[in-house]
């Protein structure tokens, strides 16, 4: 997950707001509870200590969702009576919660609003391809592509005379199968899919897919669909939450070749709080991989005013040069310096599966460099 939407939040120093509103509720009464839960909201906030601005603001945030049409939920993030940052979710928190802390808590971003594949789809037939750009928000259509016409079907006969006709019908499926592919590629180049879902006949769509560029290739997915047919959202789900276990387990498979130590003993990834603290404060950090119900993400370490001063102990901190450390949950604080450093984040839970405790406590990163 690219980080970089969280920079404002950083550009300023606590104490932060953070709510997760659950949006993923739909009844008759649906406005007037979401204003109950806007004024609960706000005394919730109140009561851990944030200010009377940034509690209305808050307040206020959550009430203009009263008739939102957001599937899953929002996100706010506020700071001296300003909203900053509300981020809509791809999936719903499982409740609404808030936060008063000396950092945003951005953690429940990594799967709640990350990973949410935007899918491009063609659906494919032997004259051309129809190109539609599927998300979590919705699709629209992002244009086709048209090849030969004629010749596209074969004759029923296999005598002899036919023979050159028939080499034509395969030429006009090459000819087509590569300026469709062509056009996807392109179409791949401006919209930046996640995922590439290739709709039709299995012979077509096995045609475009092999001459796609190398580069597409583990995007590429084919649907067991004919001719004709479009993908049903709960099928264009389905390839979204698969691709998003295949990366996390590639990124997971990564990281547990890198823990290995070369000739010379040094790592290309590290796991643990207090080996995490040392990376973010070196700048490190490539990509940080994430078990959100680890059991150290919400382990206590300390934090200063810029992003890689962060330590397991205060007095350590003291020693960096900050006089007032604050303390703060461990996963915030490594997010604050992957941000900064312009790394990435991953939520591994798709993956675990038999590695349900990798990286140990929850947390790890590979290296930029051993």
């Amino acid at each position: 997950m690219d980080l970089a939407f969280l920079y404002p939040l950083y550009e300023r120093s606590g104490p932060w707001a953070s709510v997760y509103v659950d949006l993923s509720r739909h009844t008759e009464d649906t406005p007037h509870e979401r204003e109950l839960t806007a004024q609960a909201v706000g005394r919730e906030l109140a009561e851990q200590g944030a200010d009377e601005p940034t509690c209305r603001a808050v307040t206020e945030a959550v009430d203009d969702l009263r008739h939102s049409t957001d599937p899953h939920g929002r996100a706010v993030f506020a700071h001296a009576g300003e909203v900053f940052l509300d981020p809509p979710l791809a999936r719903p928190p499982g409740g609404t919660s808030a936060r008063w802390a000396p950092l945003p808590h951005v953690a429940p971003l990594l799967e709640l609003a990350g990973e949410d594949p935007v899918c491009l789809v063609a659906y494919v037939d032997r004259r051309g391809a129809d190109f539609e750009l599927r998300s979590g928000v919705g699709s629209r259509g992002t244009g086709s592509v048209t090849g030969q016409s004629w010749p596209i079907h074969r004759t029923a006969t296999a005598d002899w005379s036919e023979r050159h006709f028939q080499l034509r019908v395969e030429n006009t499926w090459d000819n087509n199968a590569g300026e469709i592919a062509d056009a996807l590629a392109a179409c791949q180049d401006e919209v930046r899919a996640d995922l590439l879902i290739l709709v039709g006949e299995q012979r077509e769509c096995r045609a475009v897919h092999e001459r796609l560029p190398q580069q597409l290739a583990d995007r590429v997915v084919e649907a067991d669909h004919g001719i004709g047919s479009r993908l049903l959202d709960e099928e264009v789900e389905r390839a979204r939450v698969e691709h998003v276990r295949r990366r996390a387990e590639a990124e997971l498979g990564r990281f547990l070749a890198a823990r290995t130590p070369d000739a010379e003993g040094r790592a290309g990834a590290v796991e643990g709080v207090p080996a995490l603290v040392e990376a973010a404060r070196e700048h490190r950090i490539d990509e940080l991989l994430v078990r959100p119900d680890g059991p150290d993400t919400h382990r206590e370490v300390w934090i200063g005013e810029a992003p890689d001063q962060v330590a397991v102990r205060r007095t350590d901190l003291k020693t960096l040069g900050e006089p007032r450390p604050w303390p703060t949950r461990a996963d915030d604080a490594v997010i604050r310096s992957v941000v900064a450093t312009d790394a990435a984040a991953l939520s591994v839970t798709p993956a675990t599966g038999t590695h349900e405790d990798i990286p140990a406590g929850g947390l790890g990163a590979l290296l930029r460099w051993r």
